[in-house]
């Protein structure tokens, strides 16, 4: 069902689950939560969504599609920028914990097992954004490698596990400054 044909109702009970999944983790929320905290009857939950899978495969794809909006936009659009200035850009709207990504990553952790079409939409966002990452690379550097590509995603990563530690500290500019030193 795309997105646009999604009823007012359905997009309460996306945003909803979207809350309560980066709020308590996929495994920690049920259907009668999401459901309960939509204010919507269970049948229309069905209607919509047909089982809580269905509801992660298009919560992670409206994540995901808004990212990919993003870093088009980042990339290609904002032609005034430099490559570094777009990386910190793409850094930064992925390095967020209530960025898009959030549910995304937190996905890696949780879903693979249970629900590996939703796990694999997810797979495909990272393979996505490291090819974009790459092409942006080859664009001021031939030899970029692809390893470059799967480095910066991996710091990304790193910066999203560092920020959900509320003991430490916010270093996200020290990791992407330690990133693009590399790239010199």
């Amino acid at each position: 069902m795309p997105n646009l044909a999604l009823s007012f109702r359905a997009l309460s009970v996306l945003h909803t689950s979207r809350f309560l999944f980066n709020k308590y983790g996929f495994h920690n929320v049920g259907i009668d939560q999401i459901i309960r905290s939509a204010k919507i009857p269970k049948a229309t939950f069905y209607n919509y969504f047909h089982s809580k899978e269905r509801l992660i495969e298009m919560s992670l794809t409206f994540q995901t599609d808004g990212l990919k909006h993003e870093v088009i936009s980042i990339i290609y659009v904002n032609k005034e920028l430099s490559m570094v200035e777009k990386l910190r850009k793409i850094f930064f709207l992925h390095a967020n914990i209530e960025g898009f990504y959030n549910l995304p990553f937190k996905a890696i952790f949780e879903i693979s097992k249970l629900y590996p079409k939703a796990y694999q939409l997810v797979i495909e966002y990272r393979n996505w954004l490291m090819n974009e990452i790459y092409n942006l690379l080859l664009t001021t550097n031939s030899n970029a490698l692809k390893q470059d590509a799967h480095l910066f995603l991996f710091v990304i990563d790193g910066a999203m596990v560092q920020l959900l530690d509320p003991n430490k500290p916010d270093e996200r500019e020290r990791l992407l400054e330690y990133f693009l030193m590399g790239l010199g």
